[in-house]
């Protein structure tokens, strides 16, 4: 391959004790040599800071940020980038494994794309169990295990923000610059990836590779099973997190049909508080969809 641009990967650790060599060995052996890691330990309560030391001693180019009390993933993230020095970023949660042609493919996806302002790339994953055991795929596939569904690629705002499209950011690469133009995470969420992806694609194009790139691990601890439990303070604060994303990316909506494709999303979210029993962020909701449609009717 002869674009050698450099790939950083920043991986996110927080109790992965389990997981992080098996995770941090995936960023090593890629078929794409021109990358390096960093490595954000947001102060595990379990051994995974002893274990990282431990491994790097083997692996010194790898940089090593031991976080002094626990930030939360979007302020670990925007320390690790600071330091980034790759064209191209890779955000890799310690308890998922990268399969070894993934930033290889990801790169040429970027050389020979055709859009104008490409600023993502994603595939598909596998999701594994604890215990390293298939579960299921985030797209579903074929015996070939190709994508059923097409993606919508280039311009997928309008999606984004309806919902109708899931994203995969687990399997994602993002140009450096793309990072640089937001400002990075939004350090007031709890969660990061949506966010990213609505003020993304406002301003980038984004393609899609018909490949697995990522073993994405299910656990008790992951972030998408804290989405629908009932009465959790972590769920309600992801869920509040959420409801700030939808308002932001009403500011970002320019036309009539962007107004009403995120009323789509914003039911949804509605019927995800009354089922987690979030009362208080459900009438949240309300009043957001009728300023929603105050806006529609002014447009029209």
């Amino acid at each position: 391959m002869q674009d050698k641009s450099l790939v950083t990967i920043i991986c996110l650790c927080y109790n992965h004790e389990k997981f992080v060599v098996e995770s941090l060995l995936s960023a090593l052996n890629q078929d794409y040599s021109a990358s390096e890691i960093i490595i954000v330990d947001d102060f595990s309560t379990d051994n995974s800071r002893n274990v990282i030391k431990k491994f790097l001693i083997d692996y010194p180019q790898i940089q090593f940020i031991e976080n002094e009390v626990n930030l939360g993933s979007t302020k670990s993230f925007n320390k690790a980038l600071k330091l980034a020095k790759g064209d191209y970023i890779i955000d890799l949660a310690c308890d998922d494994v990268l399969l070894p042609n993934s930033v290889s493919l990801q790169i040429k996806a970027f050389q020979e794309n055709t859009f104008k302002n490409l600023g993502i790339v994603y595939g598909n994953a596998e999701l594994i169990t604890e215990n390293n055991q298939h579960d299921s795929y985030y797209f579903p596939v074929d015996s070939n295990k190709k994508t059923i569904e097409n993606r919508k690629t280039g311009d997928i705002y309008l999606s984004v923000i309806s919902g109708g499209n899931s994203i995969c950011s687990v399997s994602s690469m993002v140009k450096k610059s793309v990072f640089d133009d937001l400002n990075g995470y939004d350090e007031n969420l709890a969660y990061e990836d949506l966010d990213l992806w609505i003020r993304a694609s406002r301003k980038f194009d984004v393609d899609y590779i018909d490949e697995i790139l990522i073993q994405k691990r299910i656990s008790t601890n992951s972030l998408g099973t804290h989405f629908f439990l009932k009465k959790d303070a972590r769920a309600k604060r992801i869920n509040y997190s959420t409801y700030l994303i939808i308002k932001k990316a009403i500011q970002l909506n320019r036309t009539k049909e962007e107004h009403k494709a995120i009323l789509k999303r914003i039911h949804y979210e509605m019927i995800l508080a009354y089922k987690t029993s979030d009362y208080k962020l459900l009438f949240k909701y309300i009043l957001l969809e009728i300023k929603q449609r105050i806006n529609i009717i002014i447009e029209r």
